[in-house]
């Protein structure tokens, strides 16, 4: 019996059988939630459907919630939802376990999800802020210059700007 085992989901794969264990739905993925956590998934996922026009999808073993890129996603686990949300700015705040940086541009903010009533103010507010954030198209960030750099840049423009032709003086035609 020929075969391989897949390297991410470790199930047997007959030969000549398609696999793709990278494509779920997010009913999988929420399936084996409790209660308490299947309640406080759908108040979630009510409150991001409802900020207006996006793309929720199941990826591998998280819940996307996208415009033109994600601004927030959810990993259901055992005993929590792991909900990481995208923002310009870090937050401080005890609902926030941790920060991570996102992207050049964007910070990750950790947080965990137990019970129904924890999807409100301010997690809302900062799903909110999020998908707005994602809609404007935000500016290049500029790179800070190095000393080193700052400094030849300083040098070509002394070298590019016009120099002060020098008179010749008494004084400095006799040291010739």
């Amino acid at each position: 019996m020929a075969g391989r085992e897949c390297y991410h989901c470790k199930q047997w794969i007959e030969a000549g059988t398609p696999h793709d264990c990278w494509t779920t739905t997010e009913a999988a993925l929420t399936r084996d939630l409790s209660d308490d956590l299947r309640d406080a998934w759908e108040r979630l996922r009510e409150t991001a459907a409802g900020f207006g026009e996006q793309r929720i999808y199941a990826s591998h073993k998280s819940i996307m919630f996208s415009r033109k890129s994600c601004y927030c996603f959810v990993r259901p686990r055992r005993s929590f939802l792991e909900v990481w949300v995208f923002l310009d700015r870090p937050l401080k705040a005890p609902q926030v376990r941790r920060v991570a940086s996102g992207s050049k541009t964007r910070l990750a903010h950790l947080v965990h999800i137990r019970h129904r009533d924890e999807v409100e103010a301010p997690l809302t507010d900062w799903l909110r802020q999020a998908y707005d954030l994602f809609d404007a198209r935000a500016p290049a960030p500029r790179k800070p210059r190095s000393p080193k750099t700052a400094s030849k840049a300083a040098s070509r423009v002394r070298a590019a700007a016009p120099r002060a032709v020098k008179k010749a003086t008494p004084r400095a035609r006799s040291r010739r």
